[in-house]
């Protein structure tokens, strides 16, 4: 059994803390500098982590590669799984032609600038993050905005600004999955605590949009709007996240925003005059389609929902995990061992894989593209083909998402990661507030809550374990902070740039106009942290 040391330059935290972090410094390197493709950097940084672990740590090689192996599986099942099927579902929504429909039922309801911000960058934005995330939010609400009329560069911004507090519980939730996996910790109650750091912050954005548009003056005249949609989202997404489980948080809470704000426009609408700078003529204007086919254009996500629900209800889901494969990787498992601060006392590391090839969301997911399909008259054929050109088009994602957990992985059995925790637990009372900051380096860096999640994850529960605070919620607010470095990622701005049509030399300048929004809310959300640890 091999005996993980989490001081092994020169017995120096301070040295070995600089290994540590040489994969993360790489990932930074090559996407924040060189701007390499994010595939490249994951890869990149999985091996430095095996060399640091190899050469710095001492972890003999064979361990190494199979903790790599072993991320790598859980980056392609459940959360690649997740991922693959969501994207099926919001393309044959585009194929079928009735992504189109969904969009006009959206923009149709108001001509006010500022509620179609609140409509379609928030609101649909949020449902887009929870139904398929990965940059389609950014991407289909800042084309949509374009389309109605608005600036590309505003259309751009404000969707960035848009994308933050869903993210968290984007792709059906993917970003608390992988957050489980990677600590070991109850899922319910990591989604029960992402629910409430995120939710204060869900209540404000759709005023804060306003305000970025239009300072005081804008929001005043659509102050009971912004109120509806806040509260209306912030209640729900509380709510879900902390009584059913982090799947369809953001749907829900979507839904429930838009259709508050549909029930609002009935009875007030602003009667003050709003112009946005650099407004342009519209050039597409949304036409109605009428109930039937409007329901119609919407039934894939509402069986989406349906599915998710049968999925996670307690016996329904006792009964799909009979099914569950559930292994010790081979020559990994209890071959391994921790000590103090990981554990209390040295124990066995164990590596245990769960193949939940029927119980994980992603099936579920996957029979609600199938019943789509047939309703929304795709062919089979057509069906398989946009299978095949859809794994095609994920490729590099799950790659990404492979190399990044893998990384993860190897980082946690070397011991590398309790270096860092060790070193974060230098920061003292101090470190909730950190905690938040340091999941939104780590969405800036790969571009993924997700990815975040996997990399630091761990390094959370080691050091929040350390330091005497709630493993929990620390890990947590890793995922809740993350959500804020979401907007400045460079992977969301190239798409928010190539959705709108803006030249490619404009990313600096949208960079440099998200930067400071990003910065003021990932410092709320540490704010946040730091009074749930001490004060509530």
């Amino acid at each position: 059994m091999w005996h993980q040391n989490y001081q092994p330059l020169m017995n120096s935290l301070g040295w070995s803390t600089l290994a540590a972090a040489l994969p993360i410094f790489v990932l930074l390197l090559l996407i924040g500098v060189l701007r390499k493709p994010a595939w490249v950097a994951g890869l990149a940084g999985l091996i430095t982590a095996l060399v640091v672990a190899i050469g710095v740590y001492g972890m003999p090689a064979q361990l190494a590669a199979r903790s790599a192996a072993m991320g790598a599986a859980f980056g392609l099942l459940p959360i690649g799984w997740i991922v693959y099927w969501a994207v099926v579902l919001y393309q044959i929504t585009e194929e079928t032609g009735n992504f189109r429909i969904i969009k006009d039922s959206i923009g149709g309801l108001t001509t006010d600038r500022r509620l179609q911000v609140m409509l379609i960058a928030f609101a649909f934005g949020a449902f887009v993050e929870g139904a398929a995330g990965f940059g389609t939010p950014v991407a289909v609400a800042a084309a949509m905005l374009t389309g109605l009329g608005l600036s590309p560069f505003f259309a751009a911004g404000i969707s960035l600004l848009a994308n933050t507090a869903p993210v968290a519980f984007g792709s059906i939730g993917v970003p608390v999955v992988t957050l489980a996996l990677t600590t070991g910790l109850p899922e319910a109650e990591l989604s029960a605590w992402v629910g409430r750091l995120c939710a204060p912050v869900s209540l404000i954005i759709p005023a804060y949009l306003v305000f970025v548009m239009g300072g005081f003056r804008a929001l005043k005249g659509v102050l009971p709007a912004a109120i509806v949609c806040g509260v209306c989202f912030a209640g729900v997404q509380f709510l879900v996240s902390n009584l059913i489980g982090p799947q369809l948080v953001d749907i829900l809470a979507a839904l429930t925003a838009i259709l508050g704000l549909i029930v609002l426009f009935r009875f007030w609408q602003p009667n003050d005059g709003f112009v946005l700078a650099g407004e342009q003529q519209a050039v597409e204007v949304p036409v109605a389609h009428g109930f039937g086919p409007t329901l119609r254009a919407w039934s894939p996500y509402l069986f989406l929902v349906l599915f998710v629900l049968i999925w996670g209800y307690k016996d329904t889901k006792a009964l799909l995990e009979t099914t569950n494969l559930v292994f010790d990787w081979p020559g990994l498992h209890n071959q391994i061992e921790r000590s103090a601060p990981m554990v209390a006392t040295a124990a066995p590391y164990a590596a245990r894989f769960t193949f939940n090839w029927l119980a994980a969301a992603g099936t579920a997911c996957a029979l609600a593209t199938m019943v789509a399909a047939v309703v929304l008259g795709m062919s089979f054929i057509t069906y398989v083909r946009l299978l095949g050109r859809v794994a095609k088009q994920l490729a590099f994602s799950v790659l990404t998402l492979a190399c990044v957990l893998a990384l993860a992985y190897v980082m946690n059995y070397s011991g590398a990661t309790v270096t860092l925790g060790k070193a974060f637990s230098m920061t003292g009372v101090m470190f909730p507030f950190f905690s938040a900051l340091l999941g939104w380096l780590g969405v800036f860096l790969t571009g993924s809550d997700t990815s975040a999640n996997a990399l630091f994850g761990n390094l959370q529960v080691v050091t929040a374990n350390s330091l005497g605070l709630d493993p929990a919620m620390m890990a947590a607010s890793n995922s809740a902070g993350g959500v804020m470095g979401k907007m400045i990622s460079l992977t969301s701005i190239a798409v928010a740039v190539a959705a709108t049509g803006m030249a490619r030399s404009d990313e600096g300048r949208l960079f440099r106009f998200t930067l400071k929004h990003s910065v003021l809310l990932a410092c709320l959300l540490g704010v946040i942290a730091t009074l749930y640890a001490y004060a509530l």
